[in-house]
């Protein structure tokens, strides 16, 4: 199944029914008191986390989505039939934004967690609700109201522990076939990697987290390049990011180098996201002998400034990767308790979370206003080369007949 991570859709709350105007009319009654029936509330609209989605194709192809509006309200009392909700199942991990605002409306972050996202309009008053003692026959009722019409945007990040991070064919498929079951394309050219996948690493029998495997990056990803601006969103819902880098790359080009190229994209892109735990895993040491690696290694650290983990591994031959996956899972789940223990470093989480993405909204907004901006200026600018010519090239003789 084909891998959409952002859907733009139209949700279309159901109308309210109008109240009736009715008056009991039976034998031996002729002049009975007023009868009329509410009408029915319209149906709202209401996205729902399912866990077995991963993909948001089915609303690239069904755009529009209407809930079923209430009946109108009949006589001798009888209330209209309410109008059914409509359900939209989601992923885990949707962020919902309303297209004509910008607001947040809310993120899906559970199984069959609900979201109402359009409110469905309130069912009209029949007659019966205007009588008194002095309007014993009232022919007035109001109709329905409208339900809510709203435009919105799915935007879809991947939910995982950790998240891998670096250029194109640096090994991070290799590595999470390596440590899971997950088994994406690899080969021995970039690129490979063209969607997210994600793989759940079992450390013990009920240990276990899940890496996203992320594709590669290039200079100017955070600009756009190579849909790099698409795959770093991806990367503020992980804990942990491991920063992969080739020590052996097909092109000769300097580890060091690469290595720096991508911490600047990841700065560039969201400073939030740049100070999350970062691991650094230096690959391919199997195709180097121990003086280049130890070389490479340390013009690695040098050029990062590094500070934090540092672990060598082979992902083709799973050298190294057990002993990273083992100490992962430890990190993880001392993340996890920690947030369970302490409310305020939950509430801590949740606020560099949002912060993130935050920042990556309005680094991809900017781009989109920046290109939209020199598209626009390119099309005048061919227009204004057009009236040009056209007034260089033609030489217009008009004459006056009598």
């Amino acid at each position: 199944m084909k891998f959409v991570d952002e859907a733009s859709i139209e949700v279309f709350a159901g109308n309210g029914g109008g109240g009736c105007v009715s008056f009991r009319r039976e034998k031996y009654i002729p002049k009975g008191g007023p009868d009329g029936g509410d009408g029915g509330d319209g149906g709202s609209v209401y996205l729902r986390g399912d866990d077995a989605l991963n993909t948001m194709i089915d609303y690239r192809y069904t755009r529009r989505h209407r809930a079923e509006d209430g009946a109108a309200g009949k006589g001798r009392n009888c209330t209209g039939k309410a109008g059914n909700d409509l359900y939209l199942p989601v992923p885990i991990g949707t962020t919902v934004i309303d297209e004509d605002t910008g607001d947040i409306l809310g993120d899906i972050q559970e199984h069959e967690q609900l979201l109402l996202v359009a409110q469905g309009g309130f069912h009209g008053l029949g007659n019966t609700r205007y009588k008194s003692s002095i309007n014993r026959a009232p022919r007035q009722s109001t109709p329905g109201s409208d339900g809510d019409n709203r435009r919105i945007k799915l935007e879809l990040k991947v939910l995982a522990d950790v998240g891998l991070l670096g250029l194109p064919n640096a090994g991070k498929s290799t590595f999470i076939r390596a440590v899971s079951s997950a088994t994406p394309k690899v080969a021995d050219y970039p690129f490979t990697t063209l969607i997210p996948n994600l793989g759940v690493v079992k450390v013990d029998a009920y240990r276990s987290f899940v890496v996203a495997d992320i594709p590669g990056l290039i200079e100017g990803a955070s600009d756009g390049a190579g849909l790099g601006i698409r795959f770093l969103k991806h990367l503020t819902r992980n804990r942990i990011l491991l920063h992969i880098v080739d020590l052996a790359p097909l092109d000769d080009s300097d580890p060091a180098e690469a290595a720096l190229s991508i911490v600047r994209e990841l700065e560039r892109f969201s400073p939030t996201l740049a100070a999350r735990p970062r691991w650094l895993i230096l690959n391919k040491v199997d195709l180097l002998d121990d003086q280049q690696r130890h070389v490479r290694h340390q013009a690695v650290i040098d050029a990062l400034s590094w500070r934090g983990p540092v672990y060598e591994m082979a992902a083709i031959s799973k050298t190294g990767t057990s002993t990273i996956a083992g100490d992962l899972m430890t990190c993880v789940e001392g993340l996890q308790a920690a947030e369970q223990d302490s409310e305020e470093v939950a509430e801590a989480e949740r606020n560099v979370q949002n912060r993130m993405q935050q920042e990556a909204r309005e680094r991809i907004e900017h781009l989109r206003s920046t290109h939209a901006a020199e598209r626009k200026a390119q099309k005048e600018s061919a227009l204004h080369d057009d009236d040009s010519s056209d007034g260089d090239d033609i030489n217009v003789k008009v004459e006056y007949r009598l």
